[in-house]
């Protein structure tokens, strides 16, 4: 970088160090276990809520997972409306459908029920409800000026953490760049982790959203913006998830490791909403917007290259995991390299390949650039790289 580039982007990250000091401590109460949906829909019925909407897509719909919510809601006798627009990339006309329905049906609460995108997109229309429905004045970093409805969540997936953070992502349909919402006032009221709800995810889902976690989890750790308590988040999330993944992605049936990787899904998300990631979402990013590569599993391939370049700076950090993960080595440099090592084991483990199929040599300088660009804007990572190292780090993945 030149000497302006170095001071700007100096400037940006002590700013983003000084705004990670800033969000709240509070977390969302939280159930957990087995009957945890049901306990959270009994809780919002008790919150004063009159009528809820709940968000989510048509597959779960399809699948009888939303049905089993509406049932809780029914029971307790908390009225209703579900709308099931939602599709992966969430775009801003489904958010504003979304909205259209709240309005009319006369809801003054949201509910999440799926992966990432349906809780983006609920936050979103949860805030734009109360800010004068106006989607595109609520991007960017704190725009959120009038607190959003009630925003509650419940998670079918152990991967974004979403349920845990601040942030939202949503589409522009016409360009489809990515639209960013960063707001302290979009962290849920309440969550549940239901590991019930999770037991039919396939094999190739459980271990992309299981390493999507684990990539928040250690960018985070790793971070510069990282401080006591998000350690500690993230520390428990890499243990629970090296212990419970193998086992959710053999036998989906397994409970105890569904509860377990909700859990870790979770710390990673408070985690990493408090510190931002790194060149491994950098990447993942370029791969989903080039091959629609999905979003775990693009993390998944570049997360051990990644951690490797990252060495120089990040090696006590690293070796810090290994000794959580009771790894050998002689000393802190062994240790890293003994991490990363087992973070490739992990891969293996759950089938997800060490190069990607669709990534093409043309393609390489584009991608490079746009993650090295916002990696640069954006992320605290404990080492940057040029347009050249990012692009011999990519020749790696090159099936």
């Amino acid at each position: 970088m030149s000497t302006f580039k170095r001071t700007l982007h100096g400037a940006v990250m002590g700013l983003s160090g000084t705004l990670s000091k800033l969000l709240p401590d509070r977390v969302p109460v939280t159930f957990v276990g087995a009957d945890a949906a049901a306990e959270l829909c009994e809780a919002i019925a008790q919150s004063g809520t009159g009528k809820v909407l709940l968000v989510t897509d048509q597959v779960l719909v399809d699948l009888g997972l939303v049905g089993r919510i509406t049932a809780a809601l029914d029971k307790v006798g908390l009225a209703h409306s579900t709308y099931s627009g939602v599709e992966p990339d969430p775009t801003t006309d489904q958010v504003e459908a979304g909205l259209a329905q709240l309005s009319r049906e006369g809801c003054d609460a949201v509910l999440a029920v799926g992966g990432g995108s349906p809780m983006d997109a609920a936050k979103v229309i949860a805030a734009a409800a109360s800010n004068g429905g106006d989607v595109g004045k609520l991007e960017g970093m704190f725009k959120v000026r009038r607190p959003p409805l009630p925003i509650f969540a419940i998670p079918t997936t152990a991967g974004t953490g979403s349920e845990g953070t601040v942030a939202a992502v949503v589409s522009d349909p016409q360009s489809h760049a990515k639209k960013f919402f960063v707001d302290p006032k979009l962290l849920p009221a309440m969550a549940a982790l239901d590991p019930t709800l999770m037991t039919g995810l396939p094999p190739h889902v459980t271990a992309a959203t299981g390493m999507d976690a684990l990539t928040h989890a250690v960018e985070s750790f790793i971070a510069r913006t990282a401080n006591a308590q998000t350690e500690a988040w993230a520390k428990t999330a890499v243990r629970l998830i090296f212990a419970n993944l193998p086992t959710a992605y053999a036998n989906g049936e397994d409970l105890a490791a569904r509860k377990a990787m909700a859990l870790a899904s979770f710390y990673a998300g408070l985690a990493f909403t408090r510190t931002s990631v790194g060149y491994v979402h950098a990447i993942a990013h370029t791969f989903g917007a080039f091959y629609r590569t999905p979003h775990g599993q693009a993390n998944a391939i570049a997360l051990p290259c990644v951690l490797e370049f990252s060495m120089e700076s990040a090696t006590p950090r690293l070796a810090q995991l290994a000794d959580l993960l009771e790894l050998d080595g002689a000393d802190d440099v062994a240790k890293a390299r003994a991490f990363v090592a087992s973070v490739r084991q992990l891969k293996e483990k759950v089938g997800i390949p060490e190069t990607l199929d669709a990534l093409r040599e043309d393609d390489i300088p584009r991608i490079a650039q746009q993650a090295v660009a916002e990696a640069h804007l954006n992320y605290p990572v404990p080492r940057y790289m040029s347009q050249a190292q990012c692009e011999g780090l990519l020749r790696e993945m090159l099936a």
